[in-house]
């Protein structure tokens, strides 16, 4: 994974949301909450509803799911639909992947409002545990 401090402007691009938006997940000033996923991984599908949760706590950090290693885009929609996601999700690719060094589903990152990693974890997390994450943010 990325190390703490490191700047995620360098890894960053912009991507495509299934809504099919243009998102850059690194405009500075505001803090995010990037998190890797894969529609098919177990973890990620038992983890994705306390992102939403955290997500629902109406906190000024932005949210922002990224698919990896999906078989195609009915696979994201399907996962997206099942859990009723309401942040955006973006159709990552493997250089992505290559990028922000993800080895395992789901990885993320808390990355503050200069683009400055904060807090990095792979695995479930609760949404307790992504909230004192949060305490982090300067």
């Amino acid at each position: 994974m990325l190390e703490i401090n490191q700047d995620v402007s360098q890894s960053a691009e912009t991507m495509t949301s299934l809504s099919g938006e243009q998102i850059s997940i690194a405009t500075p000033g505001k803090a995010k909450l990037v998190y890797f996923f894969a529609p098919w991984c177990q973890v990620c599908n038992f983890s994705i509803d306390n992102l939403e949760s955290f997500h629902q706590q109406g906190l000024d950090i932005e949210v922002y799911a990224i698919a990896l290693d999906y078989e195609n885009e009915d696979a994201v929609k399907q996962f997206v639909s099942r859990h009723e996601l309401s942040f955006p999700i973006l159709l990552g690719d493997n250089q992505m992947k290559h990028r922000f060094k993800i080895k395992g589903y789901p990885s993320y990152y808390l990355v503050d409002k200069h683009n400055k990693v904060v807090a990095k974890s792979m695995g479930y997390s609760t949404e307790v545990g992504m909230l004192a994450r949060t305490l982090l943010i300067k």
